[in-house]
């Protein structure tokens, strides 16, 4: 039996009062590994703001995460990306701190006050992603692959029922876009559900998954040809 983490419905997304994408209607269950495929300009983007609440859903009808996205209140948006996880294509490490800090910031302001559960998950995170060595560091220090890493390690944080990765290879060079890959094939393989944008279609080659495209205003499944 199917367990819908995000459903959409017959829906619009609009940017400002332009239709960016009609008629939307698409499922992820728990567990899934999901690109969002499309080029420059057609939604991908959009998309992913309507998800997290950056965009609101006017058309149609939206669950995420057992939120409604049709009736979501601003003062629910805080709550709802508790339990998304979102690592984007720069990164966005506050430069001023630590990796460690920049993690400690988060779990501080979306309420953990433990310190020792704090200390906890924070090195459970960095495990994850292969960085428990590196939590001293400033983002400077260290490579582009690397603070994407410390992106999904943050992104893990609160134990997110889904991970929406947008563009998070779009800056690193090819090698590098496979490590990060492989990080996140090994969380999907650990449980998490992940919705993932990219534009890189080698990657799509070398681990295929069930493939969403956006064009012509529309979202629609691609059956990969395996090779």
């Amino acid at each position: 039996m199917s367990n819908p983490i995000l459903q959409l419905k017959d829906a619009s997304i609009y940017q400002g009062n332009n239709l960016v994408l009609k008629d939307v209607n698409i499922e992820i269950n728990k567990g899934d590994f999901v690109y969002l495929i499309g080029k420059t300009g057609t939604g991908k983007s959009s998309f992913m703001k309507t998800l997290y609440g950056d965009l609101p859903l006017t058309k149609g009808d939206g669950h995420i995460v057992e939120y409604n996205l049709k009736s979501l209140k601003e003062k629910d948006i805080p709550f709802l990306r508790r339990k998304l996880g979102v690592v984007f294509q720069d990164f966005k490490l506050l430069s001023d701190r630590t990796i460690h800090d920049n993690l400690l910031f988060v779990l501080k302001a979306t309420g953990w006050k433990d310190k020792v559960k704090i200390a906890s998950q924070i090195e459970h995170v960095l495990n994850k992603v292969d960085m428990k060595t590196k939590g001293f560091k400033f983002p400077h220090e260290l490579s582009g692959g690397e603070q994407q890493r410390v992106a999904i390690a943050r992104a893990l944080l609160n134990n997110p029922e889904l991970i929406l990765a947008d563009e998070p290879t779009g800056n690193l060079d090819p090698q590098t876009s496979i490590e990060v890959m492989e990080v996140l094939q090994e969380i999907n393989k650990q449980g998490n559900t992940i919705l993932m944008a990219t534009h890189d279609y080698a990657l799509l080659l070398k681990y295929p998954s069930k493939t969403l495209k956006c064009d012509s205003n529309e979202v629609f499944e691609v059956v990969q040809r395996r090779a």
